[in-house]
Formats: C-alpha cells, sequence, structure tokens
C-alpha cells in the first residue's frame, strides 16, 4: 500500500510507540494510592504528552481512570477509543527480546503492547497528525480516549460515561480489519462449593486467556500422571510438580485452543472425589461450546457460544472456578445464567457474577460502517464482509461505534502472547487507513 498521506510522520510515529512500550501498565489491584497501579498511570500520562505533542487539548481524570485529548470545533464529537493498558509478559526470559523495549527486528516490531493496544493507538494518533500536517481542517471535534482497565473490567470507561459527553460516533483501532459490526456479549463468573482437605489448586490465570499450563503438586503424583498418560494429555514434571500442557488463544477463540486447566481438572476427577472437579470434567472435557449443559448456541451474526473455563482455586475452605464465557449477540444472558446455575448446583455450586458486558449489534448499512468499509476497500482492494466477534472492544461502551482494525485477516495474532509482535508494514498500512477514515468522518 502507498502511504500518500502518513510516509511523513512514520518515523517520529515510532518514537511515540517507543516511549509508551516501555511502560510495565500492567494491572496492580494492591495499589492503593491510584486506581490500577503507579505504572499505568504514568502511561496514562505519557499517552497523553504525546498527544500534546500533536497538538491536541488534554484532560486526565483527577481520579487517574482515564484520560483523553481533543482538537477541532463543533456540536458533533467522533471518538477513538483507545487502552493504554496491558497483559502481563509471563515469563521475560521466554521473550526474545525485553518485552518492555520497542525492538523492531525482521520488519516486526517486538514488544508487550505493539498489537494490543499501544500499536495501533500510536497508529491512529499519527493518522490524525499527518492530516494536521497538511492542513487539513476538522468539521468535527476529534477526540482521542486513553482507558486503563481494558484488560480486566472496564472500571475505567464506567467513569468515564458516567463524567463525560456522549459520543456521536467513533471507532476503536483495537480489533480485526475490515471492520467488526457485531460482539459477542462477555459474561465473566463463578462457581464456588465446596473444596477439599486432600490438596490445593492455585490456578488463577486472566478470564480473557485460555490457559496454556495448569499446575498440581500434591502427594499422589503418581497416580495424576497415570490418568494424564490415559488421557494421553501433554504435561512434564519439575520439582515435583506436575505442569499440564496447552494452547493459549485469547478467550474470545477458545474452541481454537487447548486448555490445560480443563485437562488436569479431567484427570484429577478421575483420582479425587471434588464435586467442582466434577463438574469440569463433566462439562467442559474439550467442549469449550458448552453443549453439556445448552446443547447448539449460535447465531448467524456472530456465531456459536464459548466458555473458557480460565480459574480453579481449590483449597479446604472452598473450590472457585472462572469462567470467560461469550454470549451471542441474539441470545439472551439471563437464559445463560439459569442454565449454568441449575447444572451448577447439581455438584453443590452456586453462581457468582464477576462481571458482565452487553453485546454490540451496528447494522452493516449504517453511515458509520459503510464510510469505513469503503476507505478500507478503496486502499487495500479487499473486497471482505464486515465480520462478527467473540472479542470485547471498548465499542461497546457506547452508541454508534465499531472496532476498526488494526489486524488484517494474513497476520498472526500475538496480543497476549509471548513475543507479541505487529508487523511493520501492518502498522504503516492501518495508520495510512486511519488517516483516510478520519478525513473521510472529521474533515469533509
Amino acid at each position: 500500500m502507498e502511504h500518500k498521506l502518513t510516509q511523513s510522520v512514520q518515523e517520529e510515529s515510532l518514537k511515540a510507540l517507543e516511549h509508551l512500550i516501555s511502560y510495565a501498565s500492567v494491572l496492580d489491584e494492591d495499589a492503593t494510592d491510584t486506581p490500577f497501579g503507579t505504572e499505568i498511570l504514568d502511561c496514562l500520562k505519557a499517552a497523553l504528552e504525546e498527544c500534546e505533542k500533536v497538538g491536541l487539548k488534554t484532560f486526565i481524570d483527577p481520579e487517574g481512570y482515564y484520560g483523553y485529548a481533543e482538537i477541532g470545533e463543533g456540536d458533533e464529537l467522533m471518538v477513538i477509543l483507545c487502552h493504554m493498558d496491558v497483559v502481563p509478559a509471563g515469563k521475560p526470559s521466554e521473550w526474545k527480546y525485553d518485552p518492555y523495549t520497542l525492538t523492531i527486528e525482521d520488519g516486526k516490531m517486538y514488544g508487550r503492547g505493539t498489537q494490543d493496544d499501544k500499536g495501533p493507538s500510536v497508529a491512529a494518533l499519527y493518522a490524525l497528525k499527518a492530516l494536521l500536517d497538511q492542513g487539513e481542517t476538522l468539521n468535527k471535534r476529534v477526540r482521542f480516549v486513553f482507558g486503563t482497565d481494558e484488560e480486566n473490567i472496564w472500571r475505567c470507561m464506567d467513569q468515564y460515561n458516567a463524567k463525560e459527553e456522549k459520543a456521536s460516533f467513533g471507532f476503536v483501532p483495537d480489533a480485526d480489519f475490515p471492520l467488526t459490526y457485531a460482539e459477542k456479549g462477555l459474561l465473566q463468573t463463578y462457581l464456588v462449593g465446596e473444596g477439599s482437605k486432600d490438596f490445593e489448586l492455585n490456578n488463577d490465570g486472566a478470564f480473557n486467556v485460555v490457559p496454556d499450563e495448569a499446575y498440581y503438586a500434591g502427594d499422589k503424583l503418581e497416580d495424576v500422571k497415570a490418568k494424564l498418560d490415559e488421557h494421553n494429555y501433554d504435561y512434564v514434571v519439575e520439582d515435583g510438580e506436575i505442569i499440564v500442557k496447552g494452547k493459549s488463544v485469547h478467550s474470545k477463540n477458545a474452541d481454537e485452543g487447548v486448555n490445560a486447566l480443563t485437562r488436569l481438572a479431567v484427570a484429577l476427577s478421575d483420582v479425587y472425589d471434588v464435586p467442582a472437579l466434577d463438574f469440569i470434567a463433566k462439562y467442559f472435557d474439550e467442549d469449550p461450546k458448552g453443549t453439556g449443559i445448552y446443547g447448539t448456541v449460535e447465531d448467524e451474526m456472530s456465531g456459536p457460544l464459548t466458555i473458557n473455563v480460565s480459574r480453579l482455586i481449590l483449597n479446604a475452605d472452598e473450590a472457585r472456578i472462572g469462567l470467560d464465557i461469550r454470549i451471542p449477540v441474539t441470545a439472551e444472558k439471563e437464559d445463560i445464567v439459569v442454565k449454568l446455575s441449575e447444572a451448577g448446583e447439581v455438584f453443590g455450586l452456586r453462581y457468582e457474577e464477576f462481571d458482565y458486558l452487553n453485546s454490540l449489534y451496528v447494522p452493516v448499512e449504517s453511515e458509520l460502517i459503510q464510510t469505513l468499509l469503503a476507505v478500507y476497500r478503496d486502499l487495500t482492494g479487499d473486497q471482505s464482509e464486515p465480520i462478527s466477534s467473540g472479542g470485547a472492544t471498548f465499542a461497546r461502551t457506547m452508541d454508534n461505534c465499531v472496532a476498526f482494525g488494526a489486524r488484517p485477516e494474513d497476520v498472526p495474532v500475538t496480543f497476549h502472547q509471548v513475543n507479541e509482535c505487529m508487523p511493520l508494514d501492518n502498522y504503516y498500512d492501518a495508520m495510512e487507513i486511519y488517516a483516510h477514515a478520519i478525513k473521510k468522518l472529521a474533515c469533509q
């Protein structure tokens, strides 16, 4: 793709991205003087500093939940929703390069946040800068909103929407091209019941990541190994601990991963008498669509329901199962909750809701979607249809807002993984696409 509008700002944008990647902006729930931790707040401030360099006026929430940067005039407000928090890097020793140093090698930008969401956010910001540098006049206000809790439960956007002006329309550079017009509902919940005095488990991963490892260090090591072998599950033993292996993917694609935690639970249920383990073994043994509980739940717009067993805490006091459920846009949340609760009750498990996000649906024929699609198709020649997703983006926090890029279909998904990266060509192409989109939506 020729970068007619944005070539002049490419190198400058990389310096801004390098600055933001340097912050390990990971949630710190134990923080007392900031909502989500000092690193996240510092990264938010750094993002606003970069916006000021571009010429935008900035505002930071006095409590530190969010910030925004705005330019332009008029009654209409276009928003570009970004987030500066990232998931943990895991074991830095497993990365090719330092996860918090932007490293460009073999045509790729490596670092935590390059694909989700610091890279796309900077691409969108410098797309706007390219237009401003060329003297384009905005006929609307354009506001970059920076969230700080996207990788958890979106408390930042709850605060933003409670305090700030409602947007006219907008997009989120935090998904795939061509664009996402439907997002499944997101239900995160616990099932809690009887624990075990025989052994403990502390597999406490992120809700939105399919576990690629699960751990057991009880005194029935040989029995558990035998059951893992019987089921033909991959595992290793290190320092007296079994580590069951799987394949990590985002929860929205749970049916494409291999859940190490459910595999461990299946093996353990053959060795121990624990109702929570029996529940997982009955309903989620290699079944990330929950068909044992729900049958088939899917629709044409957004696809099938998926369930990720993301957490399993077991001790003498309780068993706690964490579930991440992606609900098709036409399905009813209450139906999902009732059937799950009823299935859990049989095993003495009670339902405890952790978080819920409504689904998103913007008609494909809307002016916003047709404009964005036209820009994308004109520049790329790709006539792909808009897509639905099990992922959750900030787009669903506002009316008339959709997820627009930045990852094309042929670029591997690396966010939430070791060696997260974004190809330079993808980054520069996204910047050019965003420049044309902003020009169409806010300049003409």
